[in-house]
């Protein structure tokens, strides 16, 4: 049984390491990114469109967060996927996801959600994400009082996926939780 929480930066896979990752184990995944473009999608906004409003109004988080603490306390077996995982569930192996930030916009323009902006440039895409964790970091702050929710400090493993497919990321994952 294992309690796994992954987080990182924008582009970085997180979603995709952790789809491949609760396969290999055997166990539940969900995607709190997911979950909140879901949430976007129905209010007829985009992920940016609802973190804006995240930052004044605290309903655009409470949903995902609550779906975080429910598993975090049911369950003993799963990975799970999102910006505050690791605070929500605290006694979990915390995985953090880097890449640069060049590398995360072309991910990112390539793999084209349905739930994001529409941007082709490169330089357009970096700024994007920038704003978008600005947006994160304050709603955090006010929510939370977090300060640096991407402070790698918070973590038991990093990994730079910028050049790593998925699947390397995951075996240095599964290598790591044996220990």
């Amino acid at each position: 049984m294992v309690k796994i929480t992954i987080t990182g930066e924008i582009g970085s896979g997180k979603t995709t390491v952790g789809k491949i990752l609760a396969k290999r184990i055997d166990c539940d995944f969900l995607s709190v990114g997911s979950l909140r473009r879901e949430i976007a999608k129905e209010k007829g906004l985009t992920i940016q469109e609802l973190n804006k409003i995240g930052e004044t109004e605290t309903w655009t988080d409470e949903i995902a967060d609550q779906k975080q603490i429910e598993l975090g306390k049911r369950s003993s077996n799963f990975v799970i996927e999102g910006r505050l995982s690791w605070h929500f569930i605290p006694n979990s192996f915390k995985i953090f996801l880097d890449i640069t930030k060049e590398e995360g916009a072309k991910r990112i323009i390539i793999e084209k959600r349905d739930s994001e902006q529409k941007i082709n440039s490169l330089t357009e895409q970096i700024e994007t994400n920038q704003k978008r964790k600005e947006s994160d970091k304050k709603r955090y702050e006010k929510i939370y009082k977090i300060e640096d929710f991407l402070d790698k400090n918070h973590f038991n493993l990093i990994i730079d996926t910028s050049s790593l497919t998925p699947e390397e990321v995951v075996k240095i994952i599964l290598k790591q939780i044996k220990k």
